[in-house]
């Protein structure tokens, strides 16, 4: 199963890129309504390194994701997959490609979700919903940041506001 996201953010690439190589990209890139905690936070740029992620699953019960970061090509791109975690193959791509505007950041998600066919039944009301809120969420707090309203250096020459 795939899910993307697709966003035009008005700013270059390389600064696009440079929002999530910063150190707490995961933390500012986690929704408030979600229940979860950042264990070790991962480096993009280090082919190998591991983030570990927390969350509460059915109330007390809590369940552990630990993506590795398997591809690392700036300002095009960098993958993490997951090795432990709720699905049963995940593979997201984080994609930058030039527009005459600025950017285009496309999140690509390959994923086979848990409980095989009745996961795959479910996907469209349980994990896509979810999915199409959170990266929102995601692209909004990027999109903040790189077009200047959050981010610490100015905006690129020749955008807007």
């Amino acid at each position: 199963m795939q899910f993307v996201k697709e966003s035009l953010i008005y700013a270059t690439p390389e600064r696009v890129f440079a929002f999530h190589e910063q150190a707490d990209a995961l933390q500012r890139l986690t929704p408030p309504w979600e229940t979860s905690i950042v264990v070790q936070m991962a480096r993009i740029s280090e082919v190998g390194s591991r983030a570990i992620i927390e969350a509460a699953f059915l109330g007390p019960w809590k369940i552990r994701w630990v993506a590795e970061h398997t591809a690392y090509d700036p300002p095009r791109m960098f993958e993490d997959v997951q090795i432990k975690g709720p699905f049963r193959r995940w593979r997201h791509r984080h994609l930058l490609t030039t527009h005459p505007d600025g950017a285009i950041l496309r999140d690509e998600i390959d994923y086979e979700p848990p409980l095989w066919f009745l996961g795959r039944a479910a996907a469209p009301f349980l994990i896509e919903p979810r999915l199409r809120k959170l990266f929102g969420f995601r692209h909004d707090v990027t999109r903040r940041w790189c077009e200047g309203a959050e981010g610490s250096r100015p905006l690129a020459e020749g955008s807007e506001q």
